[in-house]
């Protein structure tokens, strides 16, 4: 017998807004937790960015 895909158990579809809650959870919180670090850091913000883009350009060459 063939499923069409449509056909989607309750059970799935639970596990797959569970899996969304989790992330939107998790997102929160990391957005949380960078806003207080961004508040610590102030007028350094561009900085600590331009540090992070120049160390992934770095490793994106092979120089580091």
């Amino acid at each position: 017998m063939s499923r069409s895909r449509a056909e989607l158990d309750v059970e799935d579809l639970l596990k797959v807004v569970l899996v969304l809650v989790v992330v939107w959870l998790v997102l929160e919180i990391v957005g949380t937790a960078l806003g207080i670090v961004g508040g610590l850091l102030g007028p350094l913000q561009p900085l600590l960015g331009l540090a992070v883009v120049a160390l992934i350009l770095l490793w994106f060459f092979d120089r580091l």
